[in-house]
């Protein structure tokens, strides 16, 4: 019985890279071999065989000491569109998320060159001004913006190159988008906390959720408040800074005179953050303060008591980006906005409002 053959790493990434640039996920040059040996997981010397190769192929050629390699196609060949798409991030922990890791892997499997920004819109400041000079000096050819505030979903719309919004004050923003539909399953939760006899609730939400206005969840979770009888103010929405710091300022603050009984955080960093720090001071859900978070994370899966949250599922999220990226590369001007359906998650960490 004759030995199956199997190619060696070298020749793996020899062919990934032969592949990518005839695809056009690479076109006019290569990326560095820092950047392509972080990519596919593997070490410099063996992307720097594969692109030695792929120069004696005659599809490489160098253009001078700390200059990318010109791509150089056979005669005949014709690159397909592929796209350079930067995914934008709220901030540098996004880029440990699981579905936009999910995201990057299948644009690159349909040939296209995605990744994340090197700089995050919490790295400029949250600041629209900044993070324009920041895209306009990049060669990306789109951009996914995770979780965008107004102003800069505002100014991508404005913009020629194509933009997605995932998340973020999308609403009236004419760029295609997808998010969680959330509006139920925030209106379940304020109404069965009211049902415990919840009336001191409240909800922290990072800064571009409530500024210049509330937005869409935010202000809804207000309107249901009112709707349960219980009267609003600026507690029930407080503002605060950012970072842990001003996030357990904030919270030593509420439990000062009139501590609430039930809070909801807007993200799982958030949730993390504000129990680890309650706990510190004692104060426990469900026994002392009921606890819920407005969005899913998979270490949820780890807690006891099971932590009560708004789920969803983020395949046809990730399909949806794909397909936009594929439509964009063909010319197709798509501007679709979608959504799927959230639901919330009962577990321990809401209970009867104490007494």
């Amino acid at each position: 019985m004759p030995c199956k053959k199997f190619s060696s790493l070298t020749d793996q990434v020899t062919d990934h890279l032969r592949q990518g640039m005839i695809l056009g996920r690479w076109r006019d040059t290569l990326p560095g071999r820092d950047r392509l040996a972080e990519e596919l997981g593997c070490s410099n010397s063996t992307v720097e065989e594969a692109m030695q190769r792929l120069s004696r192929e005659g599809l490489l050629v160098s253009q001078g000491a700390g200059k990318r390699r010109r791509i150089v196609l056979p005669e005949g060949v014709k690159s397909n569109r592929a796209m350079r798409v930067s995914l934008l991030l709220y901030e540098q922990s996004d880029r440990k998320t699981y579905y936009l890791l999910a995201m990057i892997s299948r644009l690159r499997d349909a040939g296209h060159d995605a990744n994340f920004a090197d700089k995050t819109m919490h790295d400029l400041g949250m600041n629209a001004k900044r993070i324009a000079r920041y895209v306009e000096a990049s060669d990306s050819d789109a951009w996914v913006v995770v979780g965008g505030s107004r102003d800069v979903l505002e100014w991508f719309a404005e913009r020629p190159t194509p933009a997605f919004a995932l998340f973020g004050r999308l609403t009236d923003v004419p760029l295609a988008s997808t998010s969680p539909r959330k509006a139920g399953a925030v209106q379940e939760l304020v109404d069965r906390l009211a049902g415990m006899g919840h009336r001191r609730i409240v909800m922290l939400a990072r800064e571009e959720r409530r500024k210049p206005s509330p937005g869409y969840l935010e202000q809804l979770y207000l309107k249901r408040l009112g709707e349960n009888h219980i009267k609003t103010s600026a507690y029930n929405l407080p503002e605060w800074g950012d970072g842990p710091e001003e996030l357990g300022r904030v919270l030593d603050s509420l439990f000062l005179h009139t501590p609430p009984t039930a809070i909801i955080l807007g993200q799982p960093s958030l949730y993390f953050s504000a129990a680890n720090h309650l706990a510190r001071l004692g104060i426990t859900a469900p026994e002392k303060v009921s606890l819920a978070c407005t969005d899913d994370n998979p270490l949820f899966d780890w807690c006891r008591p099971a932590i009560t949250h708004i789920s969803w599922d983020s395949p046809p999220l990730i399909k949806r980006v794909v397909k936009w990226v594929e439509n964009i590369s063909r010319g197709k001007d798509d501007r679709r906005k979608t959504a799927n359906e959230a639901r919330l998650i009962i577990g321990g960490t809401i209970g009867p409002a104490p007494r």
